[in-house]
């Protein structure tokens, strides 16, 4: 007598039940990208003009895998694949460079990247690049000012180059000649900047042009604002607490002529 075969279908697998009740496993062959590293944290040099992460991955499924788009979170950052589709065993790398410019702290910059794996969990990865960039030169306070009317005494403003940043000197230029500014050398390195308006008699402002001497071919510059402020407005008066007229009672209150006073002008009469 034959034995009819049954076959039931799970996610991935299909199980079949053959002659002698034996059991027969398939698995259903799938992709498998494995990154390296999600997340890349950077520390270029001063002077460096740019930050590239590699994010490395393979293939260890048995099918292949493509990249749909891989996309950056802002203009700053782009991205290249070496490849669209990546066969099982393979291994490449998504890059991503990532321009500094004026920027100065921790940056950080997502990359998107989309592929055809069936596994709706894994069609979509996040790569993360955390930049950290020393600023070229610390300059405290980057803003002064002064109140209208106020006496125009000097203001100073320290600067202080980073170890990678050999500058020897810089200079200051204002676009207001309403204020002088004066540049006292420090320890090497290191520099003061008095500011000075000649007047506070009204409000104005000024961007002062700190250009140091480093690198030769393309001076790096910086800024600092001041400016003259309007006075700070007198805090508003408060009106005096209401107080109850002691001439008048409550209703059905027992009254007492000795316990009345005699009416006292308001000071708003006068």
């Amino acid at each position: 007598m034959k034995i009819p075969i049954l076959t039931f279908i799970a996610p991935c697998r299909a199980v079949a039940l053959g002659v002698g009740g034996s059991i027969l496993f398939a698995v259903a062959a799938r992709a498998d990208l494995k990154w390296e590293q999600n997340t890349i944290e950077l520390h270029p040099a001063v002077g460096d003009k740019q930050a590239v992460a590699h994010f490395k991955y393979e293939n260890t499924g048995k099918t292949p895998i493509h990249f749909k788009s891989v996309k950056a979170s802002c203009g700053c950052t782009a991205t290249q694949t070496q490849k669209e589709v990546v066969n099982p065993g393979e291994k490449g790398e998504v890059t991503a460079t990532f321009t500094i410019g004026d920027r100065t702290g921790q940056q950080v910059k997502t990359v998107t990247v989309q592929t055809d794996d069936p596994d709706p969990t894994k069609t979509t990865t996040i790569l993360t690049l955390k930049t950290n960039i020393t600023p070229p030169m610390e300059i405290k306070p980057t803003f002064v000012y002064w109140t209208s009317g106020e006496k125009p005494t000097p203001k100073k403003v320290t600067l202080k180059a980073a170890k990678e940043f050999p500058a020897k000197n810089i200079t200051v230029k204002s676009n207001n000649q309403n204020f002088d500014s004066k540049v006292v050398p420090g320890k090497p390195g290191e520099w003061t900047i008095e500011i000075t308006p000649k007047d506070t008699t009204h409000p104005m402002g000024t961007a002062l042009l700190v250009q140091a001497d480093y690198p030769k071919e393309a001076p790096k510059s910086f800024y600092v604002n001041a400016q003259i402020t309007q006075p700070q407005p007198p805090p508003l008066l408060r009106a005096p607490a209401t107080q109850s007229n002691p001439a008048v009672t409550q209703p059905n209150a027992p009254t007492s002529k000795a316990a009345t006073p005699a009416a006292i002008p308001s000071p708003a009469t006068h």
